[in-house]
């Protein structure tokens, strides 16, 4: 499924969080953006360092009236484990997407093919969304390599909120 494109309506998005909530998309009420970071899981050893790097940078975000979660579709188990081995007190961890939802956001999936990769899970992306729900910017990849950075993305939304930068790619 191709990822949702810039100004159309995001979707949906409910995943369970370490905190014990469950954490819906449509509920977000933030000043300028929520960002969602699709990681591939615990068996990432790059997950680890972008993960932690936005965990670091989550007040340079939430400065500039952005919340921030980061999704896998790991279970509880592996995202605890993922939160205590990468040290992260800050960031919002969900858990438990499913592969049809991540289809859904258009990120590829793929299958394990060594020992302590999940059977399917979803591959990078980053979504920045407006607080009506549409989608702002959107970035995948097909490898855990390559993503956004998260400097480049902060620096990004300074520029689009000084200049009252529309969303692009709309078409």
């Amino acid at each position: 499924m191709s990822p949702p494109k810039p100004q159309a309506q995001a979707p949906e998005l409910h995943v369970e969080t370490l905190d014990g909530g469950r954490w819906r998309l449509s509920d977000r009420k933030p000043d300028r953006f929520t960002m969602i970071v699709f990681y591939r899981g615990l068996h990432c050893p790059v997950c680890t360092s972008y993960i932690s790097e936005l965990n670091r940078k989550l007040d340079d975000f939430s400065s500039r009236g952005v919340e921030a979660i980061a999704v896998s579709g790991d279970p509880r188990e592996r995202a605890e484990r993922s939160r205590d081995k990468w040290k992260l007190d800050n960031i919002t961890l969900g858990f438990g997407l499913s592969p049809d939802a991540m289809r859904e956001w258009g990120l590829f999936v793929s299958k394990g093919i060594k020992q302590g990769e999940p059977a399917e899970f979803g591959e990078p992306g980053l979504f920045l969304i407006t607080p009506g729900g549409t989608v702002f910017y959107g970035g995948i990849n097909s490898m855990p390599f390559g993503r956004p950075k998260f400097d480049e993305i902060r620096d990004g939304i300074d520029f689009v909120t000084d200049n009252d930068y529309p969303a692009r790619g709309e078409s």
